[in-house]
């Protein structure tokens, strides 16, 4: 890679959603349940290939997540990205099937290496991070939906988790079944029950075109998942169904027993999908890189969104989900007014409880700031609280930055003004290790199980 001048960012769309994002991949183990149908195994983490980049880089590093971390820390500075904000993922299978010992070693190494100490202990180590130069402000595990009961959650909060992703694909017992999910609907409203309560943020794995689906049925499911209150996630990841290298799903295919969705047809199936998702959803990657060598069938086009998005912004098209409204991504190409800023609410159902989505947003509904906050059973909980734009180092401050401007603060005080009219006396946050210190200058304080930081409301 040719080393960027002084003051350019390479790869600026890393960082404009605020964090940056550490994607660390743990070593290959079979899942429990077996191999789903269109996953492939390659003597990689399951549904990977080896010459997927991430892969790639963790193999170079003996699945190691000190020197991960450590590399991709490295390489963000390389290119003039700041380093402050980290947003920690695991990645790469069923992490919370693992050996527990394994669990307990991964993260507090990864805590390690932000800090660049070793710690005696992953309390020690998250404690450090509080103050260390690289922050987890966020931590994201993926799991299956029966793989997430209260001991993986409780555990989930030890580790400083705040995000958990959902291998959902599609809420359907007919198809789990043909795919050999090995779990069942029930399994994804109760594991999105269970997050939701504890305060996570729910991310669902959804995927156009899985054996045992077709477009229409593709469509009336992605409906059900935002008009029925036993799910409702607040991000996406739409992964259309390919034919990879390795599946069983690539015998069914020579078989001529199944077909991928031709680029046309997945093309206007995204369309309808992204028209769909709600303001209080973002839509984080559509499309896997799943690199040409192992892709038997399916659309090779991994900038699909891109070209999507293109249209949909020529068109002037009323598009709502964060992604495509939040600053960062609209500053490439236009102008934007931070001046006439103002918060907009978002009530709805979900989970047993309500869910309120607090925005600030200028006239012309460009998203800089939001808030999540749900409440049920007498109880308050924020599960979000993030500004977008360009990352910014800690306490570093820019004219026409969106961040460090106060913006988080207001939302969170209208929170908790929420929060006040449903008699709620004490509200809790969950919080990423290195937010902990902005959360303490608000007033609130770590609460005595050492996973929530918390305030009286008076």
């Amino acid at each position: 890679m040719k080393k960027p001048s002084r003051n350019e960012i390479r790869k600026p769309t890393k960082t404009l959603a605020g964090v940056t994002p550490v994607a660390v991949i743990i070593e290959p183990r079979k899942c429990r349940h077996g191999t789903c149908l269109f996953c492939p195994t390659l003597d990689v983490p399951q549904s990977y290939t080896p010459k997927s980049p991430a892969i790639m880089r963790a193999r170079l590093l003996d699945y190691n997540p000190y020197r991960q971390v450590e590399a991709r820390i490295k390489a963000y500075q390389v290119m003039h990205h700041p380093t402050d904000k980290i947003e920690l993922i695991i990645m790469g299978g069923t992490f919370l099937d693992y050996p527990i010992k394994y669990r307990y070693d991964f993260i507090k190494a990864c805590y390690d290496a932000l800090n660049n100490k070793i710690s005696s202990s992953l309390e020690q180590a998250k404690t450090l991070n509080e103050k260390a130069k690289h922050r987890c402000v966020a931590l994201c595990i993926e799991t299956r939906p029966d793989v997430c009961g209260d001991s993986e959650i409780r555990r989930m909060l030890e580790f400083g988790c705040t995000r958990v992703e959902l291998g959902v694909q599609m809420p359907d017992n007919g198809i789990y079944n043909i795919c050999k999910r090995g779990h069942t609907v029930q399994d994804v409203i109760d594991s999105t029950k269970g997050l939701r309560e504890a305060g996570f943020k729910i991310g669902y794995h959804i995927m156009p075109g899985i054996p045992g689906s077709n477009k229409k049925k593709d469509l009336h499911l992605f409906k059900l998942i935002f008009s029925n209150e036993n799910y409702k996630p607040d991000q996406l990841k739409l992964y259309p169904c390919q034919v990879i290298k390795g599946a069983e799903l690539e015998s069914l295919y020579y078989k001529r027993k199944y077909l991928p969705y031709t680029e046309k047809e997945l093309k206007e199936l995204l369309i309808k999908l992204i028209f769909l998702t709600p303001r209080y959803c973002r839509i984080m990657r559509i499309m896997r890189e799943i690199p040409p060598d192992y892709l038997v069938a399916g659309t090779t086009h991994i900038d699909l969104r891109k070209d999507i998005e293109q249209e949909l912004r020529k068109n002037n098209s009323d598009i709502k989900e964060i992604r495509f409204r939040e600053v960062g991504m609209k500053s490439r190409y236009q102008d934007i007014d931070n001046k006439n800023l103002e918060l907009k609410i978002t009530q709805y159902k979900a989970s047993g409880g309500e869910e309120y989505f607090l925005e600030t947003v200028n006239k012309e509904d460009i998203l800089f700031a939001l808030c999540r906050l749900h409440i049920s059973n007498g109880k308050a909980i924020v599960r979000e609280l993030h500004v977008y734009g360009q990352a910014l180092n800690i306490g570093k401050r820019e004219k026409k930055a969106t961040q460090h401007q106060g913006l988080g603060k207001k939302l969170l005080q209208e929170a908790e003004n929420i929060a006040r009219k449903n008699k709620i006396k004490k509200l809790k946050i969950i919080s990423g290790v290195g937010v902990r210190p902005y959360y303490k200058k608000l007033g609130y304080k770590l609460d005595k199980q050492k996973v929530y930081m918390e305030k009286e409301m008076r």
